[in-house]
């Protein structure tokens, strides 16, 4: 799949893709296995907070407070990061953001580049950008470098290859990396396996780039959560760390950070706490060890260079819109293990990097309405994915008015067009309104077999290729209401 702002620029559209998904037993299987797996984690990681309702609100408040003041917040976390050395770049655009991670890599003469898992690195399409410059890249995260080994992009933001199973990434293992039997007999040897290969990658690399969970505004420190070593030795072994932060990921101050420390990893994985929790204050330092002597000393570990760059990238649209709300989310994911419409189709049929209940709102807010019309229809709008959100986000609210954008300011196809053209004439006409339906009454009883209308003509073909149509009934409710008022 070729993506361009953060999706697909593929003719390819949601329906076909989700139609391809929807055929694959194989697929589906893995994913409702492993997303059931991760909510029972997440109810019983819920269950076991203490005023858990409470601490929800409080978040929410939280992220209410910050975007509502984001420029404040933003400048402030800027002059921190700044004040501890390190460097801030603000890019209005993709463009601008990955032209100046590929100068700096240029510039420094960096050759090879490890990366953390970042989500806002996908929708840059960051790594290709920096490969046709010639520098190799490699994900550690375990999840993206599966993908990344199997030239596929993640399909969720915490599970990249939720899509995959262990024999699927056995079979992968042998083929890309020439791994033998043994190797990939369990989970504990094929991660041993990866673990060996990025080894060396980590202490050779000239430059690492992370995501940002969250940045403090207060202090410019950068928090990282994550379940693996990776991030750690992305951030702490190269001389160049490059943090790569969506703007609206920024909270005021560490008691705020403590506040989304409790939720995130508990709606994202079901964890109390992640196995790594990384708070990163500017470069590496020097101090002076001995007033007398005058020895200057380095800080033992960390980067030589931190850059932080902040990416707008149509975020700033979003403001003070009726979809400012989505700019809450913590990325935890768990609207997207609740959706039923997510477990069935999975992340890649979305088309874009951010899937699920929050992609689908997401996506049109960054990219535009227009080529992502589809998404804000990918929902029962059974509210689980409100339910399970830590700060409360009301996704169906924001997916019903991209849905009403699409019918008031986006051109109809014109079988929908005239199809309402007609319905309206109809109408406001009693009569005829009476006489069609007789019409197609009569109509509908030829192609009724047992009880139910098993194939209809295009363009309503799309119903009947999934699920059976009622005829029309014999009787109106008008006239069975007329027949009962004269029997009575």
């Amino acid at each position: 799949m070729t993506r361009k702002n953060g999706g697909t620029s593929s003719p390819v559209n949601f329906y076909t893709r989700s139609a391809k998904s929807l055929a694959d037993p194989h697929l589906r299987a893995a994913l409702i296995s492993t997303t059931n797996r991760i909510l029972q984690n997440r109810t019983k990681a819920i269950e076991e907070l203490q005023h858990a309702d409470a601490l929800r609100d409080h978040a929410r408040r939280i992220r209410a407070h910050t975007i509502g003041h984001l420029d404040k917040y933003l400048v402030r976390f800027a002059d921190a990061v700044v004040r501890c050395g390190g460097k801030v770049y603000w890019a209005k655009t993709a463009e601008a953001a990955t032209d100046y991670v590929t100068t700096l890599a240029q510039t420094k003469k960096v050759r090879s580049i490890v990366k953390s898992k970042s989500m806002v690195s996908e929708e840059l399409e960051l790594n290709q950008t920096l490969e046709n410059r010639g520098i190799r890249v490699i994900e550690t995260d375990l999840g993206e470098y599966i993908a990344q080994i199997a030239k596929e992009a993640p399909s969720h933001i915490i599970a990249p290859i939720i899509h995959k199973t262990r024999e699927d990434v056995a079979s992968l293992f042998k083929e890309k990396l020439g791994a033998t039997e043994e190797e990939v007999a369990t989970v504990s040897t094929m991660t041993n396996l990866a673990r060996r290969k990025l080894r060396l990658e980590f202490l050779n690399a000239d430059m690492g780039i992370s995501g940002v969970n969250f940045g403090v505004s207060e202090t410019g420190s950068l928090c990282l959560v994550t379940n693996e070593g990776n991030g750690r030795l992305t951030t702490t072994i190269p001389p160049i760390h490059v943090a790569l932060m969506g703007i609206e990921r920024v909270v005021p101050t560490i008691e705020d950070l403590e506040v989304m420390l409790q939720v995130l990893p508990r709606s994202a994985t079901g964890q109390k706490l992640t196995a790594y929790t990384n708070i990163i204050t500017g470069p590496r330092r020097r101090f002076s060890e001995n007033n007398l002597v005058k020895k200057t000393v380095d800080e033992p570990d960390g980067p030589d260079e931190l850059h932080v760059v902040l990416v707008d990238n149509g975020r700033s649209g979003i403001l003070g819109s009726s979809l400012a709300e989505i700019l809450y989310c913590v990325r935890c994911g768990a609207c997207l293990n609740a959706c039923p419409v997510y477990q069935q189709i999975g992340g890649h049929a979305y088309g874009s990097v951010y899937s699920g209940p929050m992609g689908s709102i997401l996506t049109p807010g960054l990219f535009g309405l227009e080529p992502w019309q589809e998404l804000p229809h990918a929902s029962t709008l059974c509210g689980a994915c409100k339910e399970v959100c830590p700060v409360r986000i009301d996704i169906p609210r924001m997916l019903l008015e991209l849905r009403h954008q699409t019918t008031t300011t986006l051109p109809r196809k014109n079988f929908f067009r005239i199809g309402i053209a007609l319905y309206r004439h109809l109408a406001v006409r009693p009569w005829l309104f009476r006489l069609t339906r007789k019409f197609l009454r009569y109509l509908t009883t030829k192609f009724t077999k047992e009880g139910w209308i098993k194939q209809l003509p295009k363009p309503l073909a799309g119903w009947t290729a999934y699920r059976d149509f009622p005829p029309f009934a014999r009787q109106s409710f008008v006239e069975q209401w007329r027949a009962k008022k004269i029997l009575d």
